[in-house]
């Protein structure tokens, strides 16, 4: 049996995804699925840019507000909730419009997550963990020593992804880039159409400045004390993504809420700059830029006409 036909729309963070995902699923027949880390939390509105409440009322999205901040939230399991909503969307006779800028996520989606088998004992756990001991509570300097390859491919900020490697590691005694290299991503699980939506640099930047101040205004500081104050502590993964890390800071006294602000920014066109050196290398992706939706449309209605 053929894998179900999907269209995928990925880009850095405002890049304007989300809207042009909205204006296309209509034409297309579509429903939305979210591939974003951070708009799976439930309470985390503002700095996650979710759709609002009146795009998702017009279009159905999916894997939005499925968690709560403290759940652990991985790639498996968005695989596990994104293979459901699309098969429920699939029979109903809908297209499947998956939508977002978490480039693992859409990796594990299309081509599958390798098997993290032959768990070892638990004490040769803790003896290798306590080996690494004098590296503190930095799981990126953990990880350098014991996959330097692997650690290379993930920002030394990025806790989450290092975290995750250094547990395959500890948990299988094998490092995450030879059951990568292994594994080699090769499974096609659906026939997908990738589209990139990706401005000039300039508008991408500017609009990245337009979002940040958006973002305050619409009450980022205090949707980040509210969680707080709702017992969602800053070492949660959650609170230490973009925008809550660094509203924590000012919320803590470590930071003035104009140095935050331009942190914010500055971190936010970093991340951008990732997800696009991202997408370019792993997946074969048409790249656009918004203004050319008419070709974009078509393109799409050609690719399931084929289908």
């Amino acid at each position: 049996m053929a894998p179900p036909s999907i269209v995928v729309l990925v880009g850095p963070t405002a890049a304007g995804k989300s809207g042009l995902a909205v204006r296309l699923a209509e034409p297309l027949g579509a429903e939305i699925v979210s591939a974003d880390s951070m708009q799976v939390y439930r309470g985390m509105d503002v700095g996650t840019a979710k759709p609002s409440l009146e795009e998702r009322r017009g279009i159905p999205h999916h894997l939005i507000d499925i968690a709560d901040p403290d759940e652990s939230f991985h790639a498996a399991r968005y695989q596990r909730e994104a293979d459901r909503a699309i098969s429920d969307i699939v029979g109903r006779g809908r297209v499947p419009l998956v939508v977002g800028g978490t480039g693992l996520y859409v990796k594990a989606l299309l081509h599958g997550l390798f098997p993290e088998s032959h768990p070892i004992r638990e004490e040769t756990w803790m003896e290798r963990l306590s080996r690494y001991a004098p590296f503190g509570d930095d799981p990126h300097a953990l990880l350098q020593q014991i996959d330097p390859q692997g650690a290379s491919r993930i920002h030394c900020r990025d806790r989450a992804r290092a975290q995750r490697a250094l547990d395959v590691y500890l948990r299988t005694g094998r490092s995450i880039s030879e059951l990568q290299k292994e594994h080699g991503f090769r499974e096609n699980r659906y026939r997908a159409l990738v589209v990139g939506l990706c401005p000039e640099r300039i508008t991408l930047y500017r609009r990245i400045e337009e979002r940040v101040d958006r973002m305050m205004k619409d009450g980022l500081l205090e949707e980040v004390a509210a969680l707080l104050a709702a017992g969602y502590g800053p070492e949660l993964p959650s609170m230490k993504a973009l925008g809550y890390r660094h509203m924590v800071s000012v919320l803590k006294g470590k930071m003035p809420l104009e140095s935050a602000v331009e942190a914010l920014k500055r971190d936010t066109r970093r991340y951008a700059k990732r997800q696009i050196t991202w997408f370019r290398n792993q997946e074969e992706v048409f790249w656009t830029q918004a203004g050319q939706e008419r070709e974009i449309l078509d393109r799409i209605q050609n690719f399931l006409a084929r289908s």
